[in-house]
C-alpha cells in the first residue's frame, strides 16, 4: 500500500505551532490598533463622525480651549449613551484640533473628598445636578446627577449646565468655541471700553412692594458684582455706572431719549390708610459702545389669567446671558443681518399688550435664534446704503406699499452682490369687531399690493394671489365635546421627504416641514433663461393640493376638497434664485424720493429753497444740451446675488418656531440664512441630526410584496443554501473516494 508523505507532517508538533501562530498574530494586531486606529460612520448623514465646520474651528485655536465634562457615573439608560457620546465626540474634536484643545472628565458623584471637591468645581461653573428618572428593581426612581460641561477659553468661560441628549450638540459645541474664538480676538483690540449703564429709579422702592417687586434697594449692588465677575472674564473691558433718574435730572434726560422702560402710578392708598403720592420712574440696562446700543428689561410684565397684570423682576442668571448677547452684539462679533422694520412687516419681537388684549403677533423665536448666531438689525431701506458688512436683507409680511424710489432702494441693494429673504403673504387678515365676534364670524382676508409683485415678476417670481390647501395636512384633536377624531387643516400643508428638493446640502437633512397660509409660486423659466438665472424650486406641495382664490374663508368646517380630480395639482411654495439680475429700472427715469410737506417755512427757507431751484434749473438744462453726464449713478445689472422667495410668513411665528431651535422649520429658516451669508458648512451642521425621521412611504402593492418576501421567501432562501450546502458536502466525499481508490 503506498502512503501520502503529506500525512507525516500532522503531528503533534505543527498543530501547537499554529496555533502558537495564530496567538501571535492576533496580539500583534492588538497592539498595532493601540497606535493606528480607524472608524467608520455608516449612519446616513455621518451623524457620529465631526463635520467640516467643527475640525476647521479647532484646527486654528491660539489660545488653550478647555473642557470641563461633569458627569455622575454609573447612570442609567439612555443617560449613561449620553457620557459615552461625548466622550468620542470630544476625542474627534482632540484627533482634528490643535496643542491647545484639551478635555477632563470629573465624577462629581460620591461622597469622597474627590466628589466633593468636583461638585465644588462645578457649581462655579454654574453646574448644578439635576433630577432624572431611573428605573430599579421594577421601581421609578428619582436620582440627582451631574450631567453639565464647561468651556474655558483664555478667561472666557461657557457652561452647558444640563446636557440630557446629544441632538444638536456638536453644533451647540462648535458654534460656542467659534464665538469665543472672535469674541477674545476682538476684546484684545477694542480701542474703548463697554459702557453698561444701570437706570434704576429710586422713586420705584415705594411702589415696589405692591408690584411684587421686593428688595430694590439691593439691585445695584447685586448688578455691579454680576457685572464685576463678567469684567473680569472679558480682559476688564466693561464700564459700569449706576444712575437714579429720580436724583440725577441728566440721568432722568438720558433715559428717556433712550427708551429705558418707564413706569407711572397715580395716587393711591394702601391697606394700611397710607396716601402713596403718583409719581414715575426708570428701570432698564444699557449696553453700548462706539455708537452701537442695546436696551434690556429688568423688569417683565405678564397677563396672568384671574391675576391680570403681574410684573416680575428678571432674574440675575438670565440678566447675565442677556447682558453677554448684548456685549457680543454691540461690539460686532456676529454677523449683521438686516431686517426690514417698516410696511407692515411682522414684527421680530412683540410689543407689551394692554390689558384684556390679545397677545401681538410676532418672530421672537425665530430672532432668538438668529441673536444666537447674528445681530438682528431692524432697518428702513433708506438706512441701507449706510449698513456696512450686511449680505442679507429679510422682509417678512410686508402690508403697506412700497414708493418707485423705496424699490429703488430695494433693487440697487440687491444688485450690489447682496442677498434677500421675501416671506411673502398675499393676503392681510382683518379681525372683526368684537360684536361680530360674539355673532360668529371669522377673521377677513383682504389682498395685499405693495408693489413688491412687480420687483419680484420682474426677477422671475410671481406669488400667486391664492391659499394652497393640501389633503397631505396638519390633523387636529377634537375634544371628546366635539366628538373626538381628528379634524384636517387643509390650510396646513404637510410637506413630505419627496417634495423637499435634495440638491442643496442646507436643506439636504430636512425631511418633512409644515406650511401655513401658503401662496403658490411660479416662474418664468424662459425669462430665467435668458438671463442666465438659476431657479431652483424648493420645497412644494403634494399632488392632491389645490389651490383657495378669490374668496377667502379658513374656517375648517366650510373646506372640502374639491369633487373634479383635475383641480388637484402640485404647488411650488418656495424658490431659491442665483445669478446676476438686471435692474427693475433699467432704461427708466430715477425715481424721485417724496419729501415730507412742511407747514410753513421761514423767509430764510424761502430764499435758500429758491436759490436751490436756480441751480436745479441750471443743472436740468446742462442735462438738456448735453454738458453734464454722469454715470455710476445706479447699477444696471448686478454682481451675482442670491433671491429666496417663500409664499408663508406665518411659518416664521412663535407657534411654527421653537425656542430651542430644534424643529425642521426652525432649522429650515436659519439654514437659509447660513446659506446667504456663505455659511454652507454650519447649515449642514446644524441639521445633521434630525429628530423627525420618517419612514418612507411606499405603495401598497410594494408593501404586499416585502410581506411576502418576509414569510415565504426568507424560508426558500435557508432551503436553498442547505441544498447547496449538502449537494457541496456530497461532492467533497466522492472527490475523497475516487482520490483514495487511486492509491490503493
Amino acid at each position: 500500500m503506498q502512503t501520502d508523505n503529506r500525512m507525516v507532517k500532522s503531528g503533534p508538533f505543527g498543530r501547537y505551532g499554529k496555533l502558537l501562530l495564530y496567538v501571535v498574530v492576533v496580539v500583534l494586531i492588538n497592539l498595532v490598533g493601540v497606535t493606528l486606529f480607524t472608524r467608520f460612520d455608516l449612519t446616513a448623514n455621518r451623524v457620529y463622525s465631526l463635520s467640516p465646520a467643527s475640525k476647521e474651528v479647532v484646527a486654528t485655536l491660539s489660545e488653550p480651549l478647555t473642557f470641563k465634562v461633569f458627569f455622575s457615573a454609573n447612570l442609567p439608560a439612555p443617560y449613561n449613551g449620553v457620557e459615552r457620546y461625548i466622550h468620542d465626540l470630544l476625542q474627534e474634536y482632540a484627533l482634528a484640533g490643535n496643542k491647545y484643545f484639551n478635555y477632563q472628565f470629573h465624577n462629581p458623584a460620591g461622597d469622597d473628598e474627590t466628589a466633593v471637591q468636583n461638585q465644588e468645581l462645578a457649581r462655579s461653573y454654574g453646574i448644578s445636578p439635576v433630577q432624572i428618572r431611573a428605573i430599579e428593581q421594577d421601581e421609578v426612581k428619582f436620582k440627582k446627577a451631574y450631567m453639565g460641561l464647561a468651556i474655558i477659553h483664555g478667561d472666557l468661560v461657557e457652561s452647558l449646565p444640563a446636557i440630557t441628549t446629544t441632538e444638536g450638540l456638536e453644533y451647540q459645541l462648535t458654534t460656542a468655541i467659534r464665538r469665543m474664538n472672535n469674541k477674545i480676538s476682538r476684546l484684545l483690540v477694542l480701542p474703548e471700553k463697554i459702557k453698561v449703564e444701570l437706570f434704576l429709579s429710586s422713586s420705584l422702592e415705594l411702589v415696589g412692594p405692591y408690584m411684587n417687586l421686593e428688595n430694590l434697594d439691593l439691585l445695584p449692588d447685586s448688578i455691579s458684582g454680576m457685572v464685576s465677575r463678567l469684567n473680569d472674564q472679558l480682559y476688564n473691558r466693561l464700564e459700569f455706572s449706576f444712575h437714579d433718574p429720580s436724583k440725577d435730572p441728566e440721568a432722568a434726560t438720558k433715559a428717556l431719549a433712550g427708551q429705558v422702560m418707564e413706569l407711572k402710578w397715580k395716587d393711591f392708598s394702601n391697606r394700611q390708610g397710607q396716601s402713596i403720592v403718583g409719581d414715575h420712574g426708570y428701570a432698564g440696562l444699557t449696553v453700548s459702545f462706539s455708537g452701537q446700543r442695546q436696551d434690556m428689561h429688568l423688569i417683565s410684565v405678564a397677563q396672568v389669567p384671574i391675576f391680570g397684570t403681574q410684573y416680575m423682576l428678571t432674574p440675575l442668571e438670565d440678566l447675565e446671558v442677556m447682558l453677554n448677547i448684548a456685549i457680543e452684539n454691540v461690539i460686532g462679533i456676529n454677523e449683521k443681518i438686516a431686517y426690514l422694520g417698516s410696511h407692515g412687516t411682522l414684527p421680530l419681537q412683540a410689543a407689551q399688550a394692554s390689558p384684556g388684549q390679545p397677545q401681538p403677533e410676532a418672530a421672537s423665536n425665530f430672532h432668538r435664534l438668529l441673536a444666537q448666531e447674528y445681530t438682528p438689525d431692524m432697518v428702513t431701506l433708506e438706512q441701507m446704503s449706510l449698513l456696512s458688512g450686511v449680505k442679507t436683507l429679510i422682509i417678512a409680511r410686508p402690508t403697506e406699499t412700497f414708493t418707485d424710489y423705496e424699490l429703488f432702494l430695494l433693487d440697487q441693494f440687491f444688485l450690489q452682490g447682496n442677498n434677500l429673504a421675501l416671506f411673502y403673504d398675499p393676503f392681510q387678515e382683518k379681525m372683526p369687531s368684537q360684536n361680530m365676534m360674539m355673532m360668529g364670524q371669522g377673521p377677513s382676508y383682504v389682498p395685499v399690493a405693495t408693489g413688491l409683485e412687480k420687483l419680484l415678476a420682474h426677477y422671475g417670481v410671481d406669488v400667486g394671489k391664492a391659499y394652497v390647501m393640501d389633503q397631505e395636512c396638519f390633523k387636529q384633536q377634537l375634544p371628546p365635546a366635539q366628538g373626538g377624531g381628528e379634524r384636517a387643516l387643509y390650510f396646513a400643508p404637510l410637506l413630505e421627504n419627496r417634495n423637499i428638493n435634495k440638491d442643496y446640502p442646507f436643506i439636504k437633512n430636512i425631511k418633512g416641514l409644515v406650511m401655513i397660509k401658503a401662496a403658490p409660486l411660479t416662474v418664468d423659466s424662459e425669462k430665467l433663461a435668458g438671463a442666465d438665472i438659476k431657479a431652483t424650486e424648493l420645497f412644494s406641495s403634494s399632488e392632491r393640493s389645490w389651490l383657495m382664490e378669490d374668496r377667502i374663508d379658513l374656517n375648517p368646517m366650510q373646506m372640502q376638497p374639491p369633487l373634479e380630480s383635475s383641480e388637484f395639482d402640485r404647488h411650488a411654495l418656495a424658490y431659491l434664485l442665483e445669478g446676476s439680475f438686471t435692474s427693475y429700472f433699467s432704461g427708466r427715469p430715477l425715481p424721485e424720493k417724496s419729501e415730507p410737506s412742511k407747514v410753513s417755512e421761514t423767509p430764510a427757507e424761502e430764499e435758500l429753497k429758491g436759490g436751490e431751484q436756480k441751480e436745479s434749473k441750471i443743472l436740468t438744462s446742462l442735462v438738456d444740451e448735453g454738458g453734464l453726464e454722469s454715470r455710476g449713478v445706479r447699477l444696471e445689472k448686478g454682481k451675482p446675488g442670491r433671491l429666496i422667495v417663500v409664499g408663508s410668513a406665518d411659518i416664521l411665528r412663535d407657534n411654527i418656531v421653537d425656542e430651542g431651535g430644534a424643529t425642521p422649520n426652525a432649522q429650515l429658516l436659519m439654514n437659509m440664512v447660513d446659506y446667504l451669508n456663505d455659511r454652507q458648512e454650519l447649515a449642514v451642521l446644524r441639521s445633521k441630526a434630525q429628530r423627525f425621521n420618517p419612514l418612507v412611504d411606499i405603495a401598497p402593492e410594494s408593501r404586499s410584496l416585502i410581506k411576502a418576501a418576509n414569510l415565504v421567501g426568507l424560508p426558500l432562501l435557508v432551503i436553498f443554501a442547505g441544498l447547496i450546502a449538502w449537494l457541496r458536502r456530497g461532492a467533497r466525499r466522492r472527490k475523497l473516494r475516487q482520490m483514495f481508490l487511486k492509491r490503493v
